[in-house]
């Protein structure tokens, strides 16, 4: 695949329609999801000792769910969406902390 095919596909990608979703009404309520979409692009040529040429690269895209827009009774509102593991990393992380800051205070309170 050549490089400027790889930077059209990335572009290709990274469009509204891949951040917001097919919307999808019930019970007279629309929902629109939506997303976070990050991606990037790399490549290039290069020759050998041997004079041979080549090229290469490619492309990523990572995507999360971020929210919905919710419709009901001609009243728009967003709900977003919660990401357990990060929640679970963030108090993780907190209770770490909080740990050390009491075992230094308790070895300070020790020396004294």
């Amino acid at each position: 695949m050549k490089i400027d095919e790889i930077m059209g596909n990335t572009k290709d990608s990274l469009k509204a329609r891949t951040v917001y979703g097919e919307p999808v009404e019930r019970d007279g309520i629309t929902v629109i999801p939506a997303a976070t979409i990050a991606g990037g692009a790399g490549g290039g040529t290069g020759k050998d000792e041997k004079g041979q040429q080549g090229e290469g690269g490619g492309f990523g895209i990572n995507a999360k769910p971020a929210g919905a827009y919710v419709i009901d009774n001609g009243k728009l509102r967003w709900q977003p969406a919660v990401d357990v593991n990060k929640l679970v990393a963030i108090a993780g992380s907190v209770a770490v902390a909080a740990l050390l800051v009491v075992a230094r205070v308790l070895r300070s309170r020790q020396k004294d």
